[in-house]
C-alpha cells in the first residue's frame, strides 16, 4: 500500500455522509469541560479522542443507532455516572457501549495460502541476514545507549474485545483511570468501525503478526526487552560470526542490560507467607523507561502512571541475566516458591484471574500475570496468559540445580501443575486460538515453547524423567509442530512471523528441509525496513485493554530475525557434518 491508498482513505473519511450523531456529538457536550466529578475522564478524553489529529477523521462519522433518542440518552447517562459517581457501576455504565459494540466486524488476519518458494537460501544469504541484524542492534544500543523497543496504539481494538469482555475489564480492572480509558477507547472504536477512517487508521497487511505503522509510537525501555536482546546478542556470540569487535561490544551491552534486569529494575514485593522476595518491574522509575518528555506527560494524562512487577518480566529477566553467566544474589532465590502463592488451584484461589478475557481457557495450575507492589497496588487487576507460564518453566529448567527443584517436593508439585495447565490447553486446540492468549499470538507461544523444549531437553535424563514422567512434552511437540507445519507456514507470512515458525521448528528438532519457506521469507524481505533497520516493526507482544496496544520495532525484528536464523544455521551445519 502506497500513498493513494492512505490518500484515498483519508479523503472519504474527511468527506463522508454524516448518518447520525458522531463520538463528538455524544462526548463533547459532557466531557470538554466540566466541573466536579472525576476529572481524569474529561482529560482523557480530550487527549485521546478529541485531539486534533483524529477529530478530523471521525467528526463526520455518526452511528445510525444513535438516532434512537431513547438509546443516545442512554450512552449519555452512563457517561455522566462515569464521569460523576464516587463509585460507578461500571456494569451500569459499560452496558450501553456494549450493546452498540455487537457487530463491529473486527477479526484476526486471515492470510491467504503461501506459494511455495523458488529456492532454498543458501548458508552465505543466511549468514548475511544474522550479521545485519546483529550489526543493527549494536548500532542502536551505541546511538541510543540502549536498544529501544515501541509501543503503539490500535485505535480498532483488539478482535477479542467484544461488549463482553469490556465488562469483564471494566469490573475487573483496579485502577480507575484505566477503566475510564477502557470505557472510552471502546466508545471510539464502535465510530472507527463505521467509518471510512477505519482503512486509514487500520489497513490491511501481509501475514499474522501486526506491522506497527499507527503514528503514536512510544520508545521505551524495559528489563522484558533487554532480557531478549541480551539472549539475541548471546546467540550472535554463539554463532561465530562476530568479528572479536562485535563479540567485545555485545557483550557489554549484555553486560548493561542483565545489570538494567537485575539492579536497577528491582523491586521488592511481598510473598504471601510473609516475607518479601525480589522481582523485576515491568517499567523502571524514571528516568530509566527513556520516554520523550511529551510521552511521559501523556502516559499520566492517558490513565498509565502505576506499573507494577509482573511474573514474566522476572522470569525472563532472571532466565536472561543466567544465561549471560550472571552471579547476582538475586537469581538465587528460588522463584517458584514466590510462583506457587500465584497459582491458581481449583476452587480456593481461582478469583485470582479477574479479568478472564480468556475465559474459554482451564486456568489451573497457570501462575497469574501481574505481581502486587508492596503497596498493594495492582492497577490492571489479574489475568493468566499460557505463553508467561512457558517462561517460567524455561527459567526454572535453568536453574533446576541451584534451586534444588527436585529436591523441593513443593517447587516440584508447582512445575507439574504448570506442565498439566499446558497439555489441557495445547490437548483442548486452544493454544492456536488467538482468543487463549491475552498478551501474544499463538504463533508466539510456538516458538516459546521450542524455546522451553530445548532448556528441558538440555537436562539430564534422569532430571527428565522425574520433571515430565508421562511425556508432555512429547505430546505437546506434536501439536506445535503440526501447528507450525500445516497452518502458519502453509499461509502467507511476514517476516516476523517467519522468524517464529523458523523458532520453534530449530528447537523441536524438525528437519531442516521444512525451514526453506521461512528461511526464504526472511532473507527475501531483508531491507524491507529501509532507514529503519533491516526489517519493519512488527507485533511482539500486545495489551488488549484499554485498546489494543502493541509493542515492538525494527529492531525486535532484528531480534527475532537473529535468533531464528543462528538456530536454523546451527541444525543446518549439525545437518551437513553428519551426511559427510
Amino acid at each position: 500500500m502506497g500513498f493513494h491508498y492512505f490518500a484515498g482513505a483519508a479523503f472519504r473519511a474527511l468527506t463522508a455522509h454524516k448518518d447520525g450523531p458522531s463520538l463528538y456529538d455524544v462526548c463533547d457536550p459532557l466531557l470538554l469541560k466540566y466541573s466536579g466529578g472525576d476529572q481524569h475522564l474529561g482529560q482523557f478524553y480530550r487527549t485521546a479522542l478529541g485531539n486534533p489529529a483524529l477529530r478530523p477523521l471521525l467528526r463526520r462519522t455518526g452511528l445510525p443507532a444513535l438516532r434512537d433518542e431513547t438509546r443516545l440518552a442512554a450512552l449519555r447517562a452512563a457517561l455522566v455516572h462515569a464521569r460523576d459517581d464516587n463509585d460507578p457501576d461500571w456494569t451500569a455504565v459499560g452496558a450501553p457501549v456494549a450493546e452498540l459494540m455487537e457487530g463491529i466486524g473486527v477479526r484476526h488476519p486471515q492470510p491467504p495460502a503461501a506459494t511455495a518458494p523458488a529456492r532454498a537460501p543458501g548458508m552465505a544469504e543466511i549468514e548475511n541476514a544474522i550479521r545485519t541484524c546483529a550489526r543493527h542492534l549494536l548500532r542502536s544500543y551505541s546511538r541510543n545507549g540502549f536498544i529501544p523497543t515501541y509501543a503503539a496504539f490500535n485505535l480498532l481494538g483488539d478482535p477479542d474485545m467484544g461488549g463482553r469482555e469490556m465488562l469483564m475489564a471494566l469490573t475487573g480492572l483496579n485502577s480507575r483511570g484505566y477503566k475510564n480509558s477502557t470505557l472510552l477507547f471502546s466508545l471510539a472504536r464502535i465510530f472507527i468501525a463505521h467509518s471510512p477512517a477505519r482503512a486509514l487508521i487500520n489497513p490491511p497487511w501481509k501475514g499474522i503478526a501486526e506491522p506497527m505503522w499507527q503514528p503514536m509510537q512510544i520508545r521505551h525501555r524495559s528489563a522484558y526487552y533487554d532480557a531478549f536482546f541480551t539472549e539475541a546478542l548471546l546467540s550472535f556470540i554463539e554463532t561465530g560470526l562476530a568479528s572479536a569487535e562485535e563479540s567485545s561490544a555485545s557483550r557489554r551491552a549484555i553486560d548493561d542490560m542483565v545489570d538494567f534486569c537485575l539492579r536497577i529494575s528491582r523491586e521488592e514485593v511481598a510473598s504471601l507467607n510473609g516475607s518479601t522476595v525480589n522481582v523485576v518491574t515491568a517499567l523502571a522509575p524514571l528516568p530509566h523507561p527513556r520516554f520523550s518528555r511529551f510521552f511521559q506527560q501523556i502516559k499520566q494524562d492517558l490513565g498509565f502512571g502505576v506499573y507494577v512487577p509482573d511474573c514474566d518480566t522476572t522470569a525472563c529477566s532472571f532466565s536472561a541475566a543466567t544465561q549471560a553467566g550472571s552471579s547476582d544474589p538475586m537469581l538465587d532465590q528460588p522463584l517458584l516458591d514466590f510462583y506457587s502463592g500465584l497459582q491458581v488451584r481449583e476452587g480456593a484461589n481461582e478469583p485470582r484471574v479477574t479479568v478472564p478475557l480468556n475465559d474459554n481457557v482451564d486456568y489451573e495450575g497457570g501462575v497469574v500475570t501481574w505481581i502486587d507492589s508492596l503497596a498493594g497496588e495492582r492497577p490492571f487487576g489479574n489475568d493468566l496468559d499460557p505463553t508467561l507460564n512457558l517462561d517460567i518453566l524455561e527459567v526454572s529448567f535453568r536453574n533446576l540445580s541451584r534451586w534444588k527443584i527436585l529436591e523441593t517436593p513443593s517447587r516440584l508439585a508447582t512445575v507439574h501443575r504448570i506442565i498439566a495447565f499446558q497439555k489441557k490447553l495445547v490437548e483442548s486446540g486452544a493454544f492456536a486460538h488467538p482468543r487463549s492468549h491475552i498478551y501474544y499470538l499463538p504463533e508466539l507461544y510456538c516458538a516459546y515453547f521450542g524455546r522451553c523444549y530445548a532448556a528441558f531437553l538440555a537436562l539430564p535424563l534422569s532430571a527428565q524423567a522425574v520433571i515430565d514422567p508421562d511425556g508432555v512434552f512429547d505430546i505437546i511437540r506434536g501439536h506445535v509442530l503440526a501447528y507450525v507445519q500445516t497452518e502458519l507456514m502453509a499461509h502467507e507470512m511476514n517476516p516476523f512471523d517467519a522468524a517464529l515458525a523458523l523458532m520453534a521448528l530449530a528447537h523441536l528438532g524438525a528437519d531442516a528441509a521444512t525451514f526453506t519457506p521461512a528461511l526464504a521469507c526472511i532473507v527475501t524481505n531483508l531491507g524491507e525496513g529501509g532507514r529503519h533497520g533491516p526489517y519493519k516493526a512488527y507485533e511482539w507482544n500486545k495489551m488488549k485493554t484499554p485498546t489494543r496496544i502493541l509493542v515492538g520495532g525494527p529492531e525486535v525484528t532484528s531480534a527475532f530475525v537473529l535468533m531464528a536464523l543462528a538456530l536454523a544455521r546451527r541444525t543446518m551445519k549439525q545437518g551437513a557434518r553428519h551426511s559427510s
